[in-house]
């Protein structure tokens, strides 16, 4: 039987009633994980701690949102599980599987009747003072922006040390092709198949004349410095979502290519494009 961890979203499953739908489904085909904070719901699962979820598990069912699997997403690319994404939320562009269609889509997964899509994901390293800060990785975008309330910064975009372009902006964003349906496209971005190996940089409310969005190779590194022969400001640092740090005048954002691929499981035969036009339209 698959081990299979699953993870549900309050905010979007009220009462769990979905949780529960899939769950009372699985028993006896699969052996389930679920966090030991819903033991009170009295599931016959295997109930382990929130960190030791995907421990045991070979797959993982998430119910929600892209948010929801955005959360787990660089957890479970380093440990190669693939994840099956049930739609709860608007648009869900990862967790293609609609509620009302749970039960056959888990069927023919437990039947080995699906697919892997690999998708690249970015590496990004904080520098100051020519010292990395720390790491971490994202699926969607890093973005680099203005703290609230403070005035436009002033950036300097370069891959593998050749400089692209220098914004006056609100920020920047670097998105995989994962990520092009996300922020970037609310900002004026490209849409791009997810199983292309690229990055798409989009400047926020740039303050420019002229200004496009840029598709760099995710084979050269790309580095955004804050310029501070325009102006000071401070600038804060996002991954998907997540903040994850402060920059000052001369501090660099570095991005490559992560080692790690992030797995999601499609079941049928619709496309992105008939996603993209289903979701967008």
């Amino acid at each position: 039987m698959k081990r299979i961890a699953v993870i549900p979203n309050n905010s979007k499953d009220i009462g769990l009633v979905n949780t529960k739908r899939l769950v009372e489904f699985l028993n006896g085909k699969a052996e389930i994980y679920i966090d030991e904070a819903y033991s009170v719901l009295g599931l016959n699962v295997n109930y382990v701690a929130e960190s030791e979820i995907l421990d045991n598990a070979e797959y993982l069912i998430v119910l929600g949102g892209d948010g929801t699997i955005l959360q787990r997403a660089a957890e479970c690319a380093k440990r190669k599980i693939p994840v099956l994404g049930i739609n709860l939320g608007k648009i869900g562009f990862m967790t293609e599987i609609e509620i009302d269609d749970m039960e056959d889509a888990i069927s023919k997964f437990l039947q080995d009747d699906f697919t892997i899509e690999k998708r690249m994901m970015m590496k990004a390293e904080i520098r100051k003072e020519n010292k990395i800060q720390f790491s971490f990785h994202a699926l969607n975008d890093v973005v680099v922006s203005k703290v609230a309330g403070e005035k436009l910064i002033y950036m300097e975009l370069s891959t593998d040390g050749v400089a692209v372009n220098r914004y006056t902006a609100d920020g920047l964003i670097i998105a995989t092709p994962t990520g092009s349906t996300g922020y970037s496209i609310s900002a004026g971005g490209p849409v791009v198949d997810p199983c292309m190996r690229l990055y798409v940089a989009t400047p926020i409310c740039a303050h420019m004349l002229s200004v496009r969005s840029a598709v760099l190779s995710s084979n050269k590194d790309i580095r955004i410095k804050l310029d501070g022969e325009y102006g000071n400001a401070d600038a804060v640092v996002t991954a998907d979502g997540d903040i994850q740090g402060y920059i000052k005048n001369a501090d660099e954002v570095i991005i490559t290519e992560s080692e790690y691929d992030f797995e999601l499981i499609k079941i049928g035969e619709q496309s992105f494009y008939d996603t993209l036009i289903k979701k967008l339209s």
